[in-house]
C-alpha cells in the first residue's frame, strides 16, 4: 500500500480551459473533495477517479492506450467511457462523472450512478453451472468476471486454502513487514460472495475429474457436476529435506496462513535465515528486516536472480539487500540443523531461531494428469485457454499457452498474469472468443526500490542497461535476443514500464 500517491489540482467544477489539455493529455484535480482525472482523447473528454482502485496509484502518472488509462504502478487498465476495470490486478470500477464543454471551457458535473455499465447477455451457449478449482487469483478473477459478464448461473469456487482468496503479493511484502493490516489482504469481504451469489468452499480438495460426465470428485466424497470448468489450482512450494529439522523451524510462505504463522514467529525471533535467493525469498529477507531481525540468505546461486534477471540487476538487489544489513551465503546450501544451528555444506553454521525456504515452486498439474488433459510442462491451453478437454480450461501458474509477443508455448508464475487469464477464460466459458495476448507483467519490492518487470525472457543474448542501477536507481535494462525486445525492467520509471508493454501489445500509446 506504500505506493498509493495523494493527487492535488484544480478544482474541475469550476472548468478549465479547452486548449490547456492537449489530445491525449491528461489532468489530476479534484470535484467535492474527491480526486478526478480528466483525460481528452480527440474532443471528447472524460472524467474518472483519480486513484487506481487496486493498490490507489495516481493515474495521472499512468498512460493513455485508445480510450483506456493504465496505472504506473501494476498496470491495471480502465476504460475512461465507463470506468469498467478492464484488466487486472484492478477488479473494481473507476467512479465516472459527467462532463461539459461550453464557453471554451470544459466542465465535471455530476458523477454517474454506480454500475452504470450496460450489462451484455451471455452467449446462447453459455454453460448450465461454471466450477473453478482453485481459490487464488486466477480463480477468484475469473468468478467475478463471470458476474460481472452478467453470467446468472451457479458459479462454484473450490478452494483448498483455509482462508478466503488473498491478495497473495502483500503475504511478502507489507504485510509481513508489518505496514499493512490484516483486514486489507482478503480480497474480497464476506459479503461479496453471498451479494454475486459466488459459493466459495473452503478446505475443498478435489481429488478427480470425470471429464466425460463432467464431474468433480472432492476428497470428502462429494462431488459436483460442472458445465464448465476452469482449472486455477496454481503452484505449491518446493519443500526440502534437512536432516535436523523440526516442522516447527521450517516455514513457507504461499497462503495467508503462512504468512501469519511467520509473522507469529518473528514476534520473539533475533536471527532468521532464508533459504533461496528467488523473489519471494528475498521479499521476505526485506520485510523481515524491516520488523529489525538479523537475515541470512544461504543460496546455491553465484549472483541472486541472476537467471531470471542477468548479474547486473541481480549484483544490484544484493546491494539493496547488503545495504540493509542482510548476510548472504552464496554459493552455499544448509545441510543440516544442529539444534538452533544452521550447518552449512562447507561446515560454517549460522544460529537461527528459524528457517523461511524459498526456493521456487511447482505447478499443481496432479488434477490435470489424472483427467487426461495434454500436458507439456504444464497444461497445454491454446489461445483461448481452452485445454485438450471438451469445456475445461484452465488459467495461472498450470496453464502453458502460446505467446504471441516471443512465439514460443510459456508458463509464467505472476499473480496479474493469473488474474488477467482468469478473466479472459472467463470470457472464453460464456462464448466471448477472446484470445488472451496480454504482456506479461509482474513487480518485485525490495525497501524502498520497485523493479517492475513487462514481457517474458527465458533466455537472452543481450541486455541494454539505459540509465543508472547504482546512481540514483533510475534506469531500464531490456533483455533481447536475436536483436528482437524481449522483456524491460524498470526502476524508477513507472511510465517507460507502460510505453514498454503498450509497444509490446502492439497498440502504441498516446
Amino acid at each position: 500500500m506504500a505506493d498509493s500517491k495523494q493527487q492535488s489540482g484544480p478544482d474541475f467544477t469550476r472548468g478549465i480551459p479547452l486548449d490547456s489539455l492537449p489530445d491525449g493529455g491528461m489532468l489530476a484535480g479534484s470535484v467535492d473533495g474527491e480526486d478526478v482525472l480528466v483525460a481528452r482523447r480527440g474532443n471528447e473528454f472524460f472524467a474518472v477517479g483519480g486513484a487506481c482502485t487496486h493498490y490507489h496509484g495516481a493515474l495521472a502518472d499512468g498512460l493513455l492506450v485508445g480510450d483506456t488509462v493504465r496505472c504506473p504502478l501494476h498496470h491495471a487498465c480502465f476504460s475512461l467511457r465507463t470506468g469498467e476495470a478492464l484488466a487486472a490486478p484492478a477488479l473494481d470500477a473507476l467512479p465516472c462523472w459527467r462532463v461539459e464543454q461550453s464557453g471554451g471551457k470544459v466542465f465535471v458535473r455530476e458523477k454517474r450512478p454506480a454500475g452504470t455499465r450496460a450489462k451484455r447477455a451471455p452467449h446462447a451457449g453459455a454453460p448450465a453451472s461454471v466450477v473453478i478449482v482453485g481459490g487464488g487469483a486466477a480463480g477468484l478473477a475469473a468468478a467475478d468476471m463471470l458476474r460481472r459478464e452478467g453470467y446468472d448461473g451457479p458459479v462454484t469456487l473450490l478452494s483448498a486454502d483455509t482462508d478466503p482468496p488473498s491478495d497473495r503479493p502483500n503475504l511478502s511484502k507489507d504485510y509481513l513487514a508489518g505496514s499493512a493490516q490484516e483486514d486489507w489482504i482478503p480480497l474480497r469481504p464476506p459479503e461479496y460472495y453471498a451479494e454475486r451469489r459466488i459459493e466459495l468452499v473452503l478446505n475443498a480438495r478435489v481429488s478427480a475429474i470425470d471429464a466425460a460426465q463432467k464431474r468433480v470428485q472432492l476428497e470428502s466424497g462429494k462431488p459436483r457436476d460442472y458445465g464448465a470448468l476452469l482449472l486455477a489450482t496454481g503452484a505449491e512450494p518446493v519443500r526440502l529435506e534437512i536432516p535436523g529439522a523440526s516442522a516447527s523451524q521450517l516455514h513457507y510462505l504461499r497462503s495467508f496462513t503462512d504468512s501469519k504463522a511467520i509473522v507469529d514467529k518473528a514476534a520473539s525471533a533475533k536471527r532468521i535465515v532464508v533459504i533461496g535467493a528467488s523473489f519471494i525469498g528475498l521479499e521476505v529477507a526485506a520485510s523481515l528486516r524491516a520488523r529489525g531481525i538479523e537475515v541470512h540468505v544461504v543460496a546455491p546461486d553465484r549472483v541472486p536472480l541472476e537467471r531470471v534477471m542477468g548479474p547486473q540487476v541481480g549484483a544490484f538487489i544484493r546491494k539493496l539487500h547488503e545495504a540493509r544489513g542482510v548476510v548472504f551465503h552464496l554459493g552455499q546450501t544448509v545441510q543440516r540443523l544442529d539444534g538452533r544451528k544452521a550447518v552449512l555444506v562447507d561446515g560454517s553454521t549460522i544460529d537461527a531461531d528459524f528457517l523461511v525456504l524459498g526456493v521456487g515452486v511447482r505447478p499443481a498439474l496432479a488434477l490435470a494428469e489424472q483427467a487426461g488433459i495434454s500436458m507439456d510442462r504444464g497444461v497445454v491451453v491454446d489461445e483461448y485457454l481452452r485445454t485438450s478437454a471438451p469445456d475445461i480450461y484452465a488459467a495461472g501458474d498450470i496453464a502453458r499457452w502460446p505467446d504471441p509477443h516471443t512465439g514460443d508455448r510459456i508458463r509464467v508464475e505472476h499473480w496479474v498474469v493469473a488474474e488477467r487469464q482468469g478473466q479472459v477464460a472467463a470470457q472464453n466459458i460464456l462464448g466471448r472468443k477472446r484470445r488472451y495476448d496480454a504482456v506479461p507483467f509482474f513487480w518485485s519490492q525490495h525497501y524502498e526500490t520497485t523493479l517492475r518487470y513487462v514481457g517474458h525472457a527465458e533466455n537472452w543474448d543481450t541486455i541494454d542497461i539505459d540509465g543508472s542501477l547504482e546512481e540514483g536507481r533510475d534506469c531500464a535494462v531490456t533483455y533481447k535476443r536475436a536483436g528482437r525486445k524481449l522483456a524491460v525492467v524498470t526502476v524508477s520509471r513507472d511510465r517507460e514500464s507502460l510505453e514498454a508493454e503498450a509497444e509490446m501489445e502492439g497498440t502504441g500509446s498516446a
